[in-house]
Formats: C-alpha cells, structure tokens, sequence
C-alpha cells in the first residue's frame, strides 16, 4: 500500500500564460463542472470553485477548506470529470499559505501530498487510503512555493509515467495531510501519539494541462468499498518534493 510519501525533486516553474507551453495548454474548458465532486469541503461546491480561470490562479478567494474539526483529519477528496478523453501532462496546485500578501484563512495549512488516481468511480475516504494510486506527488512548502527565486506563483508538477494520464475521463486528487502537520503523519498514518489539533487544509487553485482528445469520455473502473470512515492507517514518512510513480 503507498502512504502519503514520495521521493524525488519535479516540478516546473508556471508559464507566463497557459498556452503553447511544453506541458500542454488548460483542460479547463474540457472540465464537466456540474458533476465535479468534493468530500470533506467546509463550504459546499468550493472544490469545484478552486478550478479557477488561469489569470484568476493567485486569487486568494474562492477557496478550497477541509471541514474544521480539531480530532479529525484534514483530508480533502476533490473528483474532476470531463466531458472529453484528455491527456494530462501537468498539473498545478496552489495555497495561498506564505505569500506575501499572506491573505489565507487564519488557521488553515497548505497541503503536503496529493495521491492522484484516474478513472476510478465510487471513491471514498475508505477506499482511497488502501488503494494504490497511479502517482503521489509530495508538494513545496509555501516558504518556497511564494520565494523570490520560485517566481512567486504556481508550480506546474509533470505528471508520469506519462502513458498513465492519457486519454483519461475522469482524475481524483486525495489531500491526505498539511504542512502544520508531522511529516509522514497524513490520513493514512497512525495519528494516536500525535496530541495536537489538526488544522483544516487550504486549497486557491487546482488547474490541469495537456490536450484534449475530441473522444468521448470511456467508462471509469468501479471500485466497490464502504463508505468513508475518519480512520488512520500507518504509512512510512515523506520528503519535501516528492512524487511517487515516477
């Protein structure tokens, strides 16, 4: 079973614009936005609402929180349909945590991990902590993410092996942990030696790029598990900039 880990240094500084650009232009305008899903969100369809405009990315508002509940983990399960077979090559994640004009909700936290599964229905909170994912990417820390040297700006992951993201339906983006949490110590770890409060995570932009297909949309793998339980399993510790799968 793969935890929240990782373990390797990829990503690439964002375009000035999302177009023409090695890692593909926006899928936005392939999302299937009436059925994006997410499970755990505090405000109802503000996963959907973080698939935001690519000029909009830095926009601190709308934003994506998990449900604020000190003794529960806060995980987010966000579900992007389309409306066509695309290809990914990248994608880009961004919270607005460390930036200079620091506007993120006051006790939030940027996510650690993104567990990434594709065309897989009936996902839950369950199923997603026993399952393994087509990739794991471990993302940089907001220090990082809004420095001088990084541009200030989105971070675009490369998403391999590339033959895993083509001509996909369907991408369910798992946020197991946060950067106020232990390293290693994300929903499927064991948090019972951990005393602390969790802090809700913050999400201000999901995009995707890559090509679409003009295919219709192929049927998505059923997985048949029970529902989501708030329930840890233990899983080895992460490092920074990781990505699993690749």
């Amino acid at each position: 079973m793969s935890g929240c880990d990782g373990h390797s240094h990829d990503h690439d500084h964002a375009e000035p614009d999302d177009t023409s650009t090695a890692l593909g232009t926006s899928l936005r305008p392939s999302i299937n936005f009436a059925s994006v899903i997410c499970l755990n969100e505090t405000t109802p369809n503000s996963g959907r609402d973080v698939l935001k405009l690519y000029e909009e990315r830095l926009t601190p508002q709308p934003s994506l929180r998990s449900q604020d509940d000190p003794d529960e983990d806060p995980e987010l399960l966000l579900v992007v349909p389309f409306s066509e077979a695309v290809t990914m090559k990248s994608i880009s994640i961004l919270s607005h945590h460390g930036s200079p004009a620091n506007n993120a909700t006051i006790g939030t936290a940027a996510p650690r991990t993104v567990r990434i599964y594709v065309d897989r229905s009936n996902l839950d909170f369950e199923t997603v902590r026993d399952l393994e994912p087509t990739a794991t990417i471990t993302l940089v820390p907001p220090s990082h993410q809004w420095s001088d040297e990084h541009g200030n700006g989105t971070t675009d992951y490369p998403l391999r092996p590339a033959g895993r993201f083509q001509n996909i339906s369907e991408i369910a983006l798992y946020f197991c942990d946060n950067y106020e949490m232990p390293d290693g110590h994300g929903a499927s770890s064991d948090m019972e030696d951990f005393d602390e409060d969790r802090v809700s995570t913050e999400i201000t932009y999901v995009g995707f790029k890559g090509k679409g297909t003009n295919m219709k949309r192929k049927a998505v793998k059923a997985v048949y598990e029970t529902r989501g339980m708030k329930k840890d399993h233990k899983v080895p510790g992460s490092e920074y900039f990781g990505m699993e799968g690749v």
